[in-house]
């Protein structure tokens, strides 16, 4: 079996200094009163428990010209006693959030595999390469939109000691919180906006999937996507949400992953989450399903196991108050992970 996990850890990069180094003391962190310390001891404790053989890190230490992000979370990995201690970067961006595999080099043979053409500025229509622009009219008013990724997807072609492989595409969606807008209008219309490019991207996301179904290549999609069924008033106006975009729609092969279906199968009641936030000034949390790990439908043949590790929710992590505690101190998300034998793939 080998366990394949998405997390992402809030304000990672804050944890390092310039030199890629662990700042390890009681200074604060990026999270709210949490200082690095506790951050960095929470986390060394969930992913230990986590031993997991890939993770998919979300917002993971910034990389720029005077950082290495891939060198920061190998010295995290050091420092915690993990398995999982080498690391692999794709596109870097300027938001100083990441996409970084973490993964374990005795299990798994790791590289940044871009899929689709580079583009100009004018962008192109069909599954451009991720750090390309994508052309497309979202809004239907015969004037293309030209979309970017602020967080270019990761593509990962991973293979496993006995030849088997498997294609992994790591997803930070851009938020659709209405930054900036100070009037009703403004927010209305930002957040209309920001929703629109997301759904893009995800059009863009879904037709580099269709590429890889169809060449019946074996395929984990997983990530923060900042959406979910029914997570906002704005998914009426445009009719689904970038998650069923994803996940694919009335035609086609079909993603899986099953919080998305329960979300999508119970718009009412109770429903898995994987993220807690505090509400400002309010002294209350939202929590929300944000991350999931889809399969393609071979890997969903091998009878995964899907597990959100939240404190509250998860039977295991509630009775263990060292790893609940953990959880909480580590990030406002918590880790989804999947369990799969892998040698039920087909060799290709």
């Amino acid at each position: 079996m080998v366990r394949i996990a998405t997390y992402n850890v809030e304000w990672f990069t804050n944890l390092f200094d310039d030199h890629d180094a662990l700042v390890d003391n009681n200074s604060w962190s990026g999270r709210l009163d949490v200082t690095r310390a506790e951050q960095i001891e929470a986390l060394s404790r969930v992913f230990r428990a986590m031993d997991a053989d890939a993770v998919m890190v979300i917002e993971a230490p910034d990389t720029n010209g005077r950082r290495n992000g891939v060198k920061a979370i190998e010295a995290f990995a050091a420092h915690a006693g993990i398995r999982a201690r080498k690391g692999l970067i794709g596109f870097p961006n300027d938001t100083q959030q990441e996409i970084i595999l973490l993964y374990d080099p005795d299990v798994l043979q790791v590289r940044h595999d871009p899929q689709g053409d580079t583009t100009g500025k004018k962008g192109a229509r069909n599954a451009p390469r991720f750090d390309g622009v994508f052309r497309i009219d979202i809004d239907h008013d015969a004037a293309p939109d030209l979309v970017k990724w602020s967080k270019p997807p990761l593509e990962v072609s991973a293979t496993f000691r006995d030849g088997r492989k498997l294609r992994l595409i790591g997803v930070h969606a851009k938020s659709k919180a209405p930054h900036g807008a100070q009037t009703k209008s403004e927010v209305m219309r930002v957040s209309i906006d920001n929703r629109r490019k997301q759904l893009a991207q995800c059009i863009w996301l879904r037709q580099r999937i269709e590429q890889h179904l169809e060449a019946d290549e074996d395929l984990i999609v997983l990530g923060d996507f900042n959406d979910g069924p029914g997570l906002d008033e704005y998914e009426k106006l445009f009719g689904r949400s970038s998650i069923e975009i994803t996940m694919g729609e009335d035609t086609g092969i079909q993603l899986f992953d099953p919080h998305a279906r329960m979300a999508l199968g119970q718009r009412v009641g109770a429903s898995p989450t994987t993220s807690r936030f505090r509400l400002p000034d309010r002294g209350r949390y939202l929590t929300a399903l944000l991350d999931y790990v889809f399969v393609s439908p071979k890997v969903h043949d091998t009878d995964p196991i899907w597990r959100i590790w939240h404190p509250f929710d998860d039977a295991a992590c509630y009775a263990d108050p060292v790893l609940r505690e953990a959880l909480l101190v580590a990030s406002d998300h918590f880790p989804v992970s999947l369990d799969m034998d892998h040698t039920l793939l087909p060799k290709r």
